[in-house]
């Protein structure tokens, strides 16, 4: 996932930048609000935006990515925890708060959440495929699946990312928490998800050495 990470402290930017990155997130540091800006809003998954920068707020930077119609989840990091900055941020498009000082387990297990959530979209169709992300439903052919949590999550992770290689590490790391992980945890669930696509199952198609992805194309 492609991470967007505000900060202008550069020592806490540079240990946070090492552990996102080794935690599987393809990372873009922006030390200022001006830089942050100048980000291309649609090649992003997800952003953490300190709100003090030098040359503005990062809050600035929350309306303006939302202007410019991204839709990924934002995390805002802050020495400032009062309600009312809390509310401010929250009404003009962050998604969650963080204050400093934080424990790095903690932002990650923020954005693991942050990202099960995808994007705030009403539904997603890929193929014969229809998910209802608000009721949480998926459908294949107008029928009703019969998925768990665990498995709606695993299948509205790859239809956001259609077409593209998906590794089992990604997948652990935004589907799961870090206790709940076991030994072959990502082929079980893909195995117990395809034989409830059933016939449909072709979507999903297994990358050798890389991962998944859900096939954007119609039945071969």
């Amino acid at each position: 996932m492609h991470l967007l990470l505000v900060e202008d402290d550069r020592k806490l930017g540079t240990l946070l930048a090492r552990v996102l990155t080794s935690s599987g997130y393809t990372v873009s540091v922006a030390p200022t609000l001006e830089a942050a800006k100048a980000a291309d809003a649609e090649a992003l998954d997800l952003a953490v935006v300190d709100r003090m920068l030098p040359d503005g707020d990062g809050v600035e930077l929350c309306a303006h990515l939302r202007r410019a119609s991204f839709e990924g989840p934002i995390l805002m990091l802050t020495a400032r925890g009062e309600t009312r900055d809390r509310v401010h941020a929250l009404d003009l498009g962050a998604d969650d708060y963080l204050t400093k000082p934080f424990e790095i387990e903690e932002l990650l297990a923020r954005l693991r959440a942050l990202s099960r959530r995808g994007p705030l979209v009403a539904s997603l169709d890929v193929g014969p495929l229809h998910l209802d992300m608000a009721r949480r439903n998926a459908f294949a052919r107008g029928v009703l699946l019969p998925l768990t949590a665990r498995e709606f999550d695993l299948l509205a992770y790859l239809a956001r990312r259609r077409d593209q290689p998906v590794s089992k590490a990604e997948l652990v790391q935004s589907v799961w928490e870090a206790d709940e992980v076991v030994p072959n945890v990502v082929e079980v669930h893909m195995s117990r998800l395809r034989d409830k696509l059933g016939e449909d199952a072709w979507i999903i198609e297994t990358i050798r050495g890389v991962g998944y992805t859900l096939r954007g194309a119609s039945e071969p």
